[in-house]
């Protein structure tokens, strides 16, 4: 007779995932709103969003990861932030629309289930929601051997947000003469860590160095998690009249600025307007990289950028410090050919 053969021994732990679920419940239920009607472990989420607050509610939806910064996370076991970065990198697509964030679901693909980094995970996650303004919905935990490395596992998640018809932000209304305003970001937040990850074994770094001009660990650094906009851009979007947002994410300002255009303007960006955190440079020295190869790669210290009349910009800029964000006139829209221009 053949032996027989268990799911477990196949690499599938099921009490893990079981688990898993119970450590997880209470970070979960930490983020519901009120309108959450359903409760973790079931088939799906389920969301009553305040629709008679609108004439005509239009739902936004955002998806997205957070790339290969879990090869750091993984390297450094250190799972307890890179939740934030994956709600931060769907959310900040969600208000670029000028849309309120509702709910957020994940799914965490992993080689080995081991519930404490599950739920050290979740956490990061929770903890990205509530800096949102949003519920964790649900989520699904896939444990796949043999197409992860036991310590290895991948992140993805999507965000649903709501916003009135009449009030969506999109860039048709960009005009001539609409300054550029920056609003700092983090760090790296949770772009280009490819080419981090290069620069850094090149160089025979190990992270948890700690170089003088960034005076921290190179560990930390790596970690620092993509900053959440939306209450301070909310607030913004509610005072101001904002004709486009975008999310500096990969592909930096060079492609992520023309993505809000519809008409014949460019952005003209004077690159002495703000001062990049270190470790931009740092990596510049480091990997040898010309200007260009960092505009097009990494944010440069710019999170978010608006793009709003001239008479906004200081109602906007008083907003964003008084929550604590710091921002920069970083450029003005004139005629050209849907590109961007940078002006030292």
């Amino acid at each position: 007779m053949k032996k027989r053969v268990t799911y477990k021994e196949s690499g599938v732990n099921i009490e893990a995932g079981e688990k898993a679920v119970k450590l997880i419940k209470p970070y979960v239920k930490s983020t519901f709103a009120p309108q959450v009607l359903s409760e973790l472990g079931g088939f799906a989420g389920l969301f009553s969003f305040e629709k008679d607050k609108y004439k005509e509610p239009v739902l936004v939806a955002a998806t997205d990861g957070v790339g290969t910064k879990l090869k750091i996370a993984q390297a450094l076991n250190s799972h307890s932030t890179v939740g934030i970065d994956l709600v931060a990198m769907c959310v900040n697509d969600l208000l670029t629309s000028g849309a309120q964030p509702l709910f957020f679901l994940d799914y965490i693909a992993c080689g080995k289930l081991i519930p404490e980094r599950i739920a050290q995970i979740v956490k990061g996650i929770a903890d990205g929601c509530r800096l949102a303004g949003c519920s964790l919905l649900g989520g699904e935990t896939a444990e796949m051997p043999d197409f992860y490395g036991e310590d290895e596992y991948d992140l993805a998640g999507f965000a649903v947000g709501v916003v009135e018809k009449k009030k969506i932000i999109d860039g048709s209304e960009i005009r001539e003469g609409d300054i550029v305003l920056g609003i700092a970001s983090s760090g790296l937040h949770s772009n280009g860590y490819s080419l981090v990850r290069k620069i850094i074994k090149e160089n025979n770094l190990s992270l948890k160095e700690k170089p003088q001009e960034l005076g921290q660990e190179i560990s930390q650094e790596l970690m620092t998690p993509t900053r959440v906009y939306s209450f301070p851009l909310l607030k913004v979007i509610e005072s101001c009249r904002i004709h486009g947002i975008a999310h500096i994410t990969g592909g930096g300002l060079s492609l992520n600025l023309p993505r809000l255009l519809k008409s014949e303007l460019s952005f003209f960006i004077k690159l002495s307007a703000w001062k990049p955190p270190p470790i931009f440079s740092f990596l510049q020295k480091l990997g040898n990289l010309d200007l260009n190869e960092m505009l097009r790669t990494f944010n440069m210290g710019i999170g978010l950028a608006l793009v709003l009349p001239l008479e906004e910009v200081k109602r906007a800029q008083r907003i964003l410090k008084e929550s604590g964000q710091k921002s920069f006139e970083i450029g003005i829209v004139k005629k050209g050919n849907k590109g961007v221009v940078y002006q030292r």
